[in-house]
């Protein structure tokens, strides 16, 4: 299936739906946070700083920083990966789980009420 959207929908679209989140759970990510988060989510584990640094083309000191953010929220967690020390293992939290099952519900709530 495939959505069609104008530029000036898709825009109204992620504004009604980044608006709605911080008004709602106070809760106001990057576009990078929320990128992470998306990738840890969405793809399997395990996830790394490492990789997602990799993936994103960014260094390591980046992904850090994100990762201290959403952790202070309970977006995420970490922890070190008993296999090989030097790695830092993300892990999901059911609070992330939660905010992004709201964050898709709302999209496609939002979407819904766009006019053609």
């Amino acid at each position: 299936m495939s959505v069609r959207l104008r530029p000036i929908q898709a825009l109204r679209l992620w504004h009604e739906v980044g608006l709605t989140m911080v008004r709602r759970h106070g809760i106001d990510l990057t576009s990078r946070q929320l990128v992470i988060l998306l990738t840890i989510y969405l793809e399997p584990p395990p996830h790394t700083v490492r990789g997602l640094a990799t993936k994103l083309g960014v260094t390591k000191p980046v992904i850090t920083r994100a990762l201290d953010a959403m952790g202070e929220i309970d977006l995420v967690s970490r922890r070190r990966d008993p296999a090989d020390r030097r790695n830092v293992i993300i892990q999901r939290t059911v609070r992330g789980a939660l905010f992004l099952e709201e964050f898709g519900d709302l999209i496609v709530e939002r979407a819904g009420t766009l006019v053609p």
